[in-house]
């Protein structure tokens, strides 16, 4: 249930993210046929695009750690037996909280700080601006300390334990191979040779 509901968050982030860049797409190139055909523009174009930016960001990152999509280093971790992997997944995911409870003081301190600034077009809280780090640790920190519970849980596969990927060509070989796999392994099915 509990990973139902975090799809499905996951899935409305990804909506979100979809819209703002659409806004964004909109706003800039808005504001170049504004500029060019007709000598005017949209005065709140470029501040809300970079706002946009900043919140696509933050919301993308938060969607990549649910789906364990950021790129990193297995060279190490993939070679060791599987205690190994799980004693260098708890040392990872606590790290990364405590990073994100850093991250999250941090924001929400410049967040407080920022209230009563304007933004100087659009005259609304800096709040705002600061606020997109504040989402994103809170989220994140939620992320990952639900993983750290199924890795101390035994809850994982000897697969799952290792988080990241050398690069994004070896992730889809890797899923290609496991589809084939299945493909191979289907009951009624005749095992073919390459």
């Amino acid at each position: 249930m509990l990973d139902r509901f975090i799809d499905r968050y996951v899935r409305a982030l990804n909506l979100i993210i979809a819209l703002a860049l659409a806004a964004m797409v909109v706003l800039v190139f808005g504001n170049v046929v504004l500029r060019y055909v007709f000598n005017s523009g949209i005065t709140v174009s470029e501040e809300l695009s970079r706002w946009l930016f900043i919140w696509i960001t933050f919301l993308g990152a938060v969607a990549a750690i649910k789906e364990n999509a950021h790129l990193g280093t297995d060279m190490l971790v993939s070679r060791l037996p599987v205690r190994g992997k799980k004693v260098c997944m708890v040392i990872g995911q606590v790290l990364m909280l405590y990073i994100t409870w850093l991250f999250f003081e941090g924001s929400y301190k410049q967040m407080k700080i920022n209230w009563d600034v304007e933004a100087p077009v659009t005259g609304a809280s800096m709040a705002f601006f600061y606020a997109s780090g504040v989402v994103f640790s809170v989220c994140a920190g939620f992320l990952l300390a639900l993983q750290l519970l199924r890795v101390l849980a035994g809850k994982l596969s000897e697969a799952e334990l290792v988080m990241v990927k050398e690069s994004e060509e070896q992730a889809e070989l890797e899923a290609l191979q496991a589809e084939l796999a299945r493909e191979n392994a289907a009951p009624g099915k005749p095992e073919t040779r390459p």
